[in-house]
């Protein structure tokens, strides 16, 4: 950025000040440091904007640097303590303001968000991931959490698939609950999501997606555009999440959004387009391959004629006609645009920010489906000229909109003959080829639809009563309605078939969700520094009240499609209940930090909790944690050292709990029964009453290690952490005779945690001109069931396993083949001479062994590039768990053609049968459905170019190219290793160009 600027003889803050917003530059420092000086007069004319700065502030002992491209002015240092001594808090703003780079590489400059307080890197005694708005705007993705994959140890993202505004599986060192969605209901293991304060809520279960969006799950932060954040801040250690006590055991996720910027009034414009495809790693058999399988299967069978409904090999169906059906289904090319609208500035005290976006997406299925989104974020914030009082007020108000085929067709594309007809006729109807095939095109006149509508505020303000003496409240209002349709016409079925004739045979579901909650969080804060101490408390509390509302219908049978979203017209209607429930949420909480000559440092965090979810003898729990840190690089014998420019050893250790259980979990419950006794509508019990019902506990400690070499040109960190889970609140298995299988209940379970996490960042290339920084991490993390009385007697002794992890599944072991019989051969564990579920004794881990990624960025003159390689290295079921029995009317990968035979007798296969085979569902559950699922794949790519501009009405204009999902090397048997083995469409690569404008 080059700028002009002329200044006579003038009071040195206000020079500078004058400077920084007339040529809308944003920046940090504080005018204490200028109030003496004077600069004299002088002239810059299309000079770089750090070297007329250097000129504006020659003869001051302060220096300016650019940290996250952002102007900070600071004291003048000395360079063996440059490392070591404090700077003011900087501004974090769009990585395009600025291009000029320094040389100065400081780790105390870099400002982490923990919650209820900020904490420079340096000084943090717990342990904080973060990513910037730097690297999330250089991603075309709909969901900030894909910006994050790959880039933060310890913190594994999975996308659950390629389907728009579907949901994410997050786990923050491992899963710390033996609940989960399968076996609860809940996910005992999803982390806390917090807003600019505001709690939003988990996933969202949806009630009629289950065959259109893998889980049913539509993650929260879905409704914040992510070009509108600024920081993505994990908090993973105690003593980062204690203060957060009951949420904080399985993490918390903090999104911080944009704030205004001070200056003269900006627009920023961006826009983008891009197209998409899906990933698969399957190739399928060709027509030649397929019939063969068919032949050798009826004569496997001692069939001669084939039957009449082997419609593929009896000369119904072109026998010549070959179809990729992972092309003809999800081969379509998806597009994407973005579209992001912006206006910051105001003056010294008072900023804005307004932000309108707009993102659309069609899918790779057909271009009648699209996923939009809508947002309007704004904010405001206001501080005295003394500074003593400030207030900041953010608002987000979005909307999201999905349309998508009822049921996923992704596998339909893996098992459909090669030979199949075409899906269309000449006319473009639907061919059902003389009812000899069932279209599955046919399930497009089919949606699944929501419209999800949020509203999120949040007013945070403060006054310093005395000096060092500061009152806070914290407050915010989170609003969310949630609407669902899944709509069946007749149109899905063959219209040879009656249910395919008349719109009696549609059928429409439809459901909503309601949520409101509001938070306020009183806080009290002082500040004692006096020679080489430093104190900082912090003390408050909060109280947090959610209602919920929830209720659905079914319709079937309607005069016409017409009124298929009006279930009133429905013949046949199903009114399910309408619930309402309400969860209060109540703490205190605080914070002592003390701090000895700059070097010793100890945070203390404590909270007491009440939440509505529990029984009355167990309400109430308190939560606390202790962080240690010690900066030995200001030791005496180290702080002159010209290698070692930073070095802290930091250790934690506490407790934190988890109350995500769902709402009235401990009461004796009833619900409505569509069964009648003499036209009385009868209620029955659905829960048990267990007052004792109580929270689980999680123990972290934390040991870690900080290194900063050559002026922190390069940094090494390294964690090991062990957290503990005990007290799990699962389904304690009941007689069959009290009518009940389980009732909720704390089991002495334990689970433990453990891993290693590595990251190293360098800066090896740093010039005017070039600038290279690469960042590399990678976490090893470890789980295992240390306790769990009375499991082998319990139902869950299918599923877990004590000394083995979580993640364990119970297999059949596939010896091979019976070279005798051609039969599969499954160890006998039980020696009864049959093979039952009770020889289900192999065991495998389907968890990560190791994960992490690596980033590089060079910027040339005008030009950046960046890229990022994610890699995973793990066991996984593999295609094998859900491949149609070899030889059926289904088609299958190229891998089984490799079947057995006397002439290939290390075939994987049973031999061919066109008859179902009843040894291949536990062929499904042996050993053989697991394999390695590791991958490394091209995450991201960026290039950008920023024009260079004369005397023009823009101050900068770019443009960019990114790529998403680009490459994929693995060996993994299935679609897609990270999603899995092919029930739902894999994540999509996608390529977009887009030009930013700034006015």
């Amino acid at each position: 950025m080059r700028v002009n600027f002329e200044i006579g003889k003038t009071p040195a803050p206000q020079a500078v000040e004058k400077f920084l917003t007339e040529n809308g530059i944003q920046y940090n420092y504080s005018s204490d440091d200028l109030k003496n000086y004077t600069v004299q007069p002088f002239k810059c004319k299309n000079e770089a904007v750090m070297d007329c700065l250097k000129k504006l502030l020659k003869d001051i002992p302060v220096e300016p640097l650019i940290y996250n491209n952002s102007i900070i002015i600071r004291p003048k240092k000395n360079k063996a303590l440059s490392a070591n001594i404090g700077a003011p808090t900087p501004a974090i703003i769009q990585a395009d303001t600025i291009r000029e780079s320094s040389d100065i590489h400081t780790i105390d400059e870099v400002v982490l968000n923990a919650g209820y307080y900020k904490v420079s890197k340096k000084e943090q005694t717990g342990s904080i991931a973060t990513i910037s708005s730097k690297e999330i705007q250089n991603q075309p993705v709909n969901n900030v959490l894909s910006t994050a994959q790959g880039r933060m140890a310890g913190v594994s993202i999975t996308q659950n698939g390629g389907t728009p505004g579907g949901g994410y599986q997050v786990q923050i060192r491992g899963r710390n609950s033996l609940r989960t969605v399968a076996n609860s209901g809940i996910d005992g293991s999803l982390p806390l999501y917090v807003v600019d304060g505001v709690p939003i809520g988990g996933e969202v279960s949806s009630r009629y997606g289950a065959t259109s969006l893998p889980f049913a799950s539509i993650n929260p932060l879905n409704s914040i555009n992510p070009q509108d954040i600024e920081s993505l801040e994990i908090l993973k250690d105690a003593d980062a999440t204690a203060i957060y006590g009951s949420r904080g055991a399985n993490g918390v996720i903090l999104i911080t959004t944009k704030k205004g910027k001070s200056g003269k009034p900006r627009l920023n414009f961006t826009t983008s387009y891009g197209i998409s495809k899906a990933i698969s790693n399957l190739k399928l058999m060709d027509t030649e391959q397929y019939l063969n399988m068919r032949r050798q299967a009826f004569k496997n069978n001692g069939v001669t004629a084939y039957p009449a409904t082997a419609y593929d090999i009896n000369g119904t169906w072109d026998q010549n006609r070959n179809t990729d059906w992972q092309k003809e289904l999800f081969g379509k090319t998806a597009t994407f645009s973005n579209n992001l609208l912006s206006v910051t500035g105001g003056s010294e005290t008072t900023t804005f920010l307004l932000s309108f976006g707009h993102n659309e997406q069609t899918t790779v299925f057909s271009d009648k489906f699209n996923y939009k989104t809508n947002t309007i974020s704004g904010n405001i914030s206001n501080r005295s000229t003394d500074k003593k009082f400030q207030l900041n007020l953010s608002n987000l108000f979005s909307n999201q909109k999905n349309n998508f085929v009822n049921g996923d067709v992704t596998r339909q594309a893996f098992i459909l003959p090669a030979n199949a007809p075409a899906l269309y006729t000449a006319d473009g109807s639907l061919n059902w080829e003389k009812n000899t095939f069932t279209n599955p095109a046919a399930a497009y006149n089919g949606t699944y639809s929501y419209d999800n509508l949020q509203y999120l505020t949040n007013l945070n303000t403060q006054y310093e009563l005395i000096p060092n003496l500061i009152l806070k409240l914290n407050t915010g209002i989170n609003y969310q309605a949630f609407e669902e349709w899944a709509l069946s016409p007749n149109t899905i079925n063959n219209p040879a078939y009656i249910s395919g004739q008349s719109s009696a045979y549609s059928s429409a579901s439809k459901s909503n969700n309601n949520r409101f909650s509001y938070i306020i969080e009183p806080q009290i804060n002082w500040k004692y520094n006096k020679g080489i101490h430093k104190l900082d408390i912090l003390l408050g509390a909060s109280y947090q009240h959610e209602k919920n509302g929830t209720s659905s219908m079914q319709g079937s049978g309607f005069e016409s499609n017409v009124f298929i979203k009006n279930i009133a017209a429905a013949k046949y209607k199903t009114i399910n209940d309408q619930i309402t429930t309400n969860y209060k949420y109540a703490a205190l909480f605080g914070r002592i930090n003390y701090q000895l000559a700059d070097k010793y440092i100890l945070n203390i965090t404590g909270r007491r909790d009440g939440s509505s979810r529990f029984g009355p003898n167990n309400k109430f729990a308190n939560f606390a944690a202790l962080g240690a840190a010690w900066i030995f690089s200001k030791e005496n014998m180290l702080k002159d050292s010209k290698w070692l420019s930073f070095g802290k050893l930091r250790a934690s250790y506490g407790t934190t709990g988890s109350d995500n259980i769902g709402d009235y979990q401990y009461y004796d419950t009833y619900s409505v029964t569509n069964s009648q006794y003499d036209n009385i509508t009868g209620l029955i019990p659905s829960r048990l009453y267990n007052g004792d019902f109580s929270w689980e506990k999680t123990r972290k400690m934390e040991i870690a290690l900080e290194l900063g070499f050559f002026n922190n040109r390069i940094n090494i960190n390294t964690a090991w952490y062990n957290n503990r889970s005990s007290n799990q609140l699962i389904g304690y298995q009941l007689p069959n005779l009290t009518g009940f299988s389980s009732v909720l209940a704390n089991l002495d379970a334990t689970i433990q945690n453990t891993g290693l996490e590595i990251e190293f960042n360098a800066k090896p290339l740093s010039s005017n001109t070039f600038r290279w920084d690469t960042s590399f991490n990678i976490s090893f993390p470890k789980n295992k069931l240390i306790s769990f009385p009375g499991l082998e007697g319990s139902t869950y002794a299918n599923q877990f396993v004590i000394g083995q992890p979580t993640s364990t599944i119970k297999l059949y072991n596939l010896e091979g083949i019976n070279p005798e019989t051609g039969q599969y051969i499954f160890t006998d564990y039980n020696g009864d001479g049959k093979i039952t579920a009770d020889d289900k004794q192999a065991i495998e881990n389907i968890a990560m062994k190791y994960f992490g990624g690596w980033n590089n960025t060079f910027k040339y003159k005008n030009w950046n590039l960046s890229f990022l390689f994610q890699y995973v290295n793990q066991s996984k079921r593999n295609y094998n768990a859900n491949m149609p029995s070899p030889g059926l009317m289904n088609n299958l990968p190229v891998e089984a053609l490799n079947v057995w035979s006397p002439n290939n007798p290390a075939g994987i296969y049973m031999p061919y049968r066109s008859s179902s085979n009843p040894m291949h569902s536990q062929f499904q559950s042996s050993t053989a459905s697991v394999s390695d699922g590791s991958f490394i794949r091209l995450k991201n790519v960026e290039i950008g170019f920023t024009i260079p501009l004369r005397e023009s009405i823009f101050r900068e204009v770019r443009i960019f190219f990114q790529g998403q999902n680009l490459i994929t090397w693995t060996k993994y048997f299935g679609v897609d290793p990270e999603s899995g083995s092919g029930s739902f469409l894999p994540p999509l690569k996608t390529y977009t160009f887009g030009v930013t404008c700034n006015l």
